[in-house]
């Protein structure tokens, strides 16, 4: 289904109007930034629901819900990508919008996919206060569970985003089972309720078949997301000090493609020590999707070593354009992989140098026919919102249990399923 049939569906369903919240959207379009999750996530909700949403913004505590006429106006501005001008046209569609407020209907339904501001004490009483119905998207648990890879304050603002969504969200959707586990088991923990929790996987970006491979020179694996410490960067250098230090006639070089995040201080020194590794390793900071296609189908394989993940997007990314992955072994890869790629602990050094060593094109070949004849079936947004929209109109002021599907976790009974 494409985008407009999607919107299409999308404004049909529902008597009242849905309240999605922008705020991240607008910091996207404000500082012209290239889209990475979440806000691929935050973008795709915003296309189905345009028809029948209404826009919130929130901005230091202040929470404005913007008229029908002014939201139409603002989700156009935010789902367009030409940058020049975007802060001009932003202030004007915003300045006299937020100046008057538009008091939302008791009952609606709020929708935050954001992460954002549902930390906050102000924005429970704004929910509160107008009788709302809240429904947020947790991504992860990754810094309440491993804050060894986050700032103490990322930290303490995820432990407030959880808490509150599992406190006063009267539903919670998650992207895969392994982070619904993690969330069921973070509330027993912390002995609060669970409000019914809806698990819909997360489509990748619909990344073209590329006519042709990029001009970069083979052979080459490839590595994409956010350089920290979490991703394990630093696994796959020590794999390439190995592979160079080997004796091979023609190591494989490794491309990243990734922006640096916090706590990449390390990575970036020993890249630099290493001179990229004699020059086998370059990263790519910026990368459209025509271009990070066409850079995953002229890879042997893509390498995904992270130490925690809640779904995985450029797994899911790379077997639909049937390229082989190797990732950890993770509870989400598991899941979202379908038994595919190949998964390796991701702290022994050993089995990774191994198995990119003998990794070669013949054997990367042979893996994507393997994999087609696998028939993996990658998540779809269409299917994502099949799940999500009728699950959105059980949803009251009780929260009253939904049964699971029955069968294993994977392929389409996953997708559109729920987990108890």
């Amino acid at each position: 289904m494409d985008q407009q049939s999607r919107r299409t569906l999308g404004a049909g369903r529902g008597a009242s109007p849905v309240l999605l919240d922008v705020t991240r959207l607008i910091s996207l379009r404000w500082t012209a930034r290239p889209a990475n999750g979440i806000d691929r996530v935050c973008l795709e909700y915003l296309r189905y629901f345009e028809g029948r949403a209404l826009a919130v913004v929130q901005h230091r505590g202040l929470i404005r819900v913007l008229d029908r006429a002014a939201s139409r106006r603002l989700f156009a501005e935010l789902d367009c990508e030409q940058a020049i001008g975007a802060r001009a046209r932003l202030a004007m569609r915003l300045a006299g919008a937020l100046a008057s407020a538009h008091q939302p209907e008791p009952g609606s339904l709020y929708l935050n996919v954001s992460h954002t501001d549902f930390d906050l004490a102000v924005h429970h009483d704004w929910t509160k206060r107008h009788g709302l119905r809240p429904v947020y998207l947790i991504h992860d648990l990754i810094p309440i569970l491993h804050p060894e890879y986050c700032r103490p304050h990322a930290v303490a603002r995820h432990a407030g985003r959880v808490e509150g969504a599992l406190g006063r969200g009267a539903g919670i959707i998650v992207g895969s089972a392994a982070v619904a586990a993690d969330l069921r088991a973070h509330a027993a923990k912390s002995s609060l309720d669970c409000p019914p929790v809806a698990v819909a996987p997360l489509a990748g970006a619909r990344l073209p078949v590329a006519a042709r491979f990029p001009s970069v020179p083979a052979p080459y694996f490839l590595c994409v997301g956010t350089i920290e410490r979490r991703k394990n960067h630093a696994l796959l250098l020590d794999v390439w000090d190995r592979l160079i230090a080997s004796g091979m006639p023609q190591p494989p070089r490794l491309i990243i493609v990734g922006r640096w995040g916090s706590g990449s201080a390390e990575v970036r020194s020993a890249l630099e020590a290493s001179r990229m590794a004699g020059g086998r390793i370059e990263i790519i900071e910026d990368c459209d999707d025509a271009a990070l296609a066409a850079l995953m189908q002229g890879a042997r394989a893509v390498l995904m070593p992270s130490m925690a993940e809640g779904f995985g997007l450029p797994m899911a990314e790379a077997l639909t354009l049937r390229v082989p992955v190797i990732a950890s072994d993770l509870p989400c890869f598991r899941e979202v992989g379908q038994g595919i790629p190949a998964l390796l602990d991701p702290h022994d050094i050993d089995a990774w140098t191994d198995r990119i060593a003998a990794f070669d094109d013949a054997t990367a070949l042979r893996q994507r026919r393997i994999d087609a004849l696998r028939g993996y079936c990658p998540p779809s947004w269409d299917e994502h919102f099949e799940r999500i929209d009728p699950w959105l109109a059980t949803l009251g002021d009780a929260r009253v249990p939904v049964a699971a599907p029955r069968g294993p976790a994977t392929g389409r009974a996953l997708r559109l399923g729920m987990q108890p």
